[in-house]
C-alpha cells in the first residue's frame, strides 16, 4: 500500500453507518419492510462516494480486543456471530480477498503515532462488516480487512488511532465504521421498555447530529468524546461498543466537514437513527 500516492481531489471520505440487527436485509420480517430505509441507504453508498476504493477498513463494534487489533488474514472467512436467524441467513457469502499489506501498512501508521495496534491472521469477517458490504459492494471484489475495538472503550483512544490512519485515504483506502447511532433497539422492540428509549433515542440523535456537523477538527473529536454526558446518552449506548467506531472515523476526516447521509425513525418503534459520512 505504501506505493498509491494520490491527490486531494481524489481522498475518500470517511464513514460512520448503521448495520442493522444481525441479517435483518436477508430476511422477512413482520411488520415488514421495516429495514427497507437503512437497507437502500446502505445499497446507494457506492454510488455516493463515486470513486471505487482500492481496499476498505471496517472498524466494526463487533470485534473488541486488549490492544486495538487489524486483521491480517489473506481471505478471510465469515464469523456468523449472530443468534436464533433463519438456516438461509448463515449460508450468506462474502468472498472478498484480506489485505495482509494494508495491515502491515496500519501498523506501521500507528507505530508512528506511538500506538499499539496487533495482528491477526485468523479471524473472519464479523455481520458488521460482510452484512453491510454485502450491500455497498456486493460483488465482493474490493480487499477488505477488519479492525477492531480497544477494550475500556476510551473514546480519545478511538479518535487518536483515526488521526494515525488519516492518510490512508489519499492511498485509495475508505475507511468505514460500522455500528448503530442508537443500540438498545433489540429491548424496543420486544417491548420490554416504555417510553424513555424512544424519547432518549431522539434526544441523543439531535445531539449527536450536532456534534458531527456543528464543528470539525479537535472540536469536533472533543465533542465527541464527551458523549456520555449527552441527553439520552446511557439510553441510547448502555454499552458503547456500537458508538466507538465513530470516533475512528471521525478522527480520520480530519477538517473535513461531517454530513449526516442518513437519517430515519425506525417504524414501528420511533427511533431514530442516523449515519454520517466526513469528506
Amino acid at each position: 500500500m505504501t506505493d498509491i500516492t494520490q491527490d486531494k481531489a481524489s481522498r475518500l471520505p470517511t464513514l460512520f453507518i448503521p448495520h442493522g440487527g444481525g441479517p435483518c436485509f436477508f430476511m422477512e420480517w413482520n411488520p415488514p419492510h421495516m429495514w427497507d430505509q437503512m437497507g437502500d441507504y446502505l445499497r446507494g453508498i457506492a454510488a455516493q462516494i463515486k470513486q471505487k476504493p482500492k481496499a476498505i477498513i471496517v472498524v466494526s463494534a463487533h470485534w473488541e480486543e486488549d490492544q486495538f487489533t487489524v486483521q491480517a488474514t489473506p481471505a478471510p472467512d465469515l464469523y456468523f456471530d449472530y443468534y436464533g436467524f433463519p438456516d438461509h441467513t448463515y449460508q450468506l457469502s462474502y468472498p472478498s480477498k484480506g489485505a495482509p499489506e494494508l495491515a502491515a501498512r496500519v501498523t506501521e501508521l500507528a507505530s508512528q503515532a506511538g500506538i499499539v495496534v496487533n495482528t491477526d491472521t485468523t479471524r473472519g469477517y464479523d455481520h458488521g462488516v460482510f452484512i453491510p458490504l454485502l450491500l455497498i459492494y456486493p460483488d465482493a471484489d474490493i480487499p477488505v480487512i477488519q479492525l477492531s475495538l480497544k477494550k475500556g472503550y476510551d473514546p480519545e483512544a478511538h479518535s487518536d488511532l483515526g488521526k494515525a490512519l488519516a492518510p490512508l485515504r489519499d492511498e485509495g483506502v475508505l475507511i468505514i465504521a460500522s455500528g448503530m447511532s442508537f443500540h438498545d433497539v433489540g429491548a424496543l422492540m420486544r417491548a420490554r421498555l416504555g417510553p424513555d428509549p424512544v424519547n432518549a433515542s431522539h434526544h441523543f440523535d439531535n445531539w449527536l447530529n450536532e456534534a458531527v456537523t456543528g464543528q470539525t477538527g479537535e472540536a469536533r473529536n472533543e465533542a465527541l468524546t464527551q458523549w456520555a454526558s449527552a441527553p439520552g446518552a446511557r439510553v441510547a449506548h448502555p454499552r458503547e461498543d456500537h458508538l466507538l467506531p465513530l470516533m475512528v472515523a471521525a478522527g480520520a476526516a480530519g477538517e473535513d466537514a461531517g454530513e449526516r447521509t442518513y437519517s430515519e425513525t425506525l417504524q414501528p418503534v420511533n427511533t431514530a437513527l442516523s449515519g454520517f459520512q466526513f469528506g
